[in-house]
């Protein structure tokens, strides 16, 4: 539950910007731009790139550094309206049924009306996300919506524009705030036009050199500053590659991560080839970087490092 402790939203950019770096996420200003509209403008923030960028993180963020409630629906092919926004428990209905037919309890419509109560009613993400009081409304990530199909983009269509969901035999619920909306995809698909107009929309781009080290530096403070170095630049280049998964920002962190449990001070070729598996999901691309393209961008690297200083 949310306390009364929620922070208030941000009156700028900088201030989103600052919002953010808070919580070690390192955002370019273009980003902080739209988030600090969307939270204005109280519009659902629709962001669109490769896994592993930090789209999901920004969401997680917003709620932590927000102290609001984080309400997760996490997508897939067949998600509907049961799992998504409410269901009734049928089985506490039944129950309620027997004991009023047990009771001598004859008027079907006051049965009626007690089973299709608030009692029974189970509200799953998207009906809890409309729950929230002024001031404490929740962040609801809507997570890899391109893993469902186009019925349920139009399902979501009424509650993006309204703010509200119709429950048949109670009515329509509608939120007193609206909840801060945090839509991502992975573009695996197209999104339909009609949903993404209800939206603010941004591309999050993989990070450059400097940004992601930065990121490096936050999450993983306690690894070699030369091995986040060369961690990066290496990264980068693999993403260069004509792979068939390159490497996220997340894949940077663990790889970074890894490598100082190893007790690494600097990357080299036989450690490279040994720990490919935390970056490269791929057997087809962990082989192609073993087989000597893995050593060529090394190389590259420490000579570009060696020249920088």
């Amino acid at each position: 539950m949310v306390s009364s402790q929620s922070q208030s939203l941000p009156t700028s950019i900088d201030e989103t910007m600052a919002l953010l770096a808070g919580a070690d996420y390192v955002a370019d200003r273009a980003l902080a731009t739209v988030l600090f509209l969307s939270l204005r403008m109280q519009r659902p923030l629709f962001l669109e790139g490769e896994a592993g960028v930090g789209k999901t993180e920004i969401a997680k963020v917003l709620a932590s550094s927000l102290n609001r409630r984080l309400i997760r629906l996490q997508c897939y092919e067949g998600l509907d309206v049961s799992t998504a926004v409410y269901e009734w428990n049928y089985a506490a209905q039944m129950i309620e049924i027997r004991m009023d037919e047990a009771t001598g309890e004859t008027d079907r419509a006051a049965m009626e009306r007690n089973v299709f109560s608030e009692k029974y009613l189970i509200r799953r993400p998207i009906l809890e996300a409309l729950n929230g009081k002024p001031g404490e409304a929740p962040v609801l990530l809507i997570d890899e919506l391109d893993r469902t199909d186009e019925a349920f983009e139009a399902f979501l269509l009424e509650i993006l524009s309204d703010w509200q969901v119709t429950v048949p035999e109670l009515g329509t619920i509608k939120a007193e705030e609206p909840p801060l909306v945090i839509i991502t995809t992975n573009r695996t698909r197209e999104i339909h036009d009609a949903l993404k107009r209800r939206c603010l929309y941004h591309w999050v781009d993989y990070p450059d050199a400097e940004r992601e080290l930065q990121i490096v530096e936050r999450k993983v403070p306690q690894a070699n500053a030369r091995l986040s170095a060369e961690v990066v630049r290496f990264i980068q280049k693999l993403r260069q590659i004509d792979l068939f998964k390159v490497p996220g920002v997340a894949e940077t962190i663990d790889w970074a991560g890894a490598l100082t449990e190893l007790d690494k001070v600097a990357l080299d070729p036989e450690t490279v080839s040994d720990t490919i598996g935390v970056l490269l999901k791929y057997q087809d691309d962990i082989a192609r970087i073993s087989q000597g393209e893995g050593r060529r961008i090394l190389d590259e690297v420490k000579a570009e490092l060696a020249a920088a200083e």
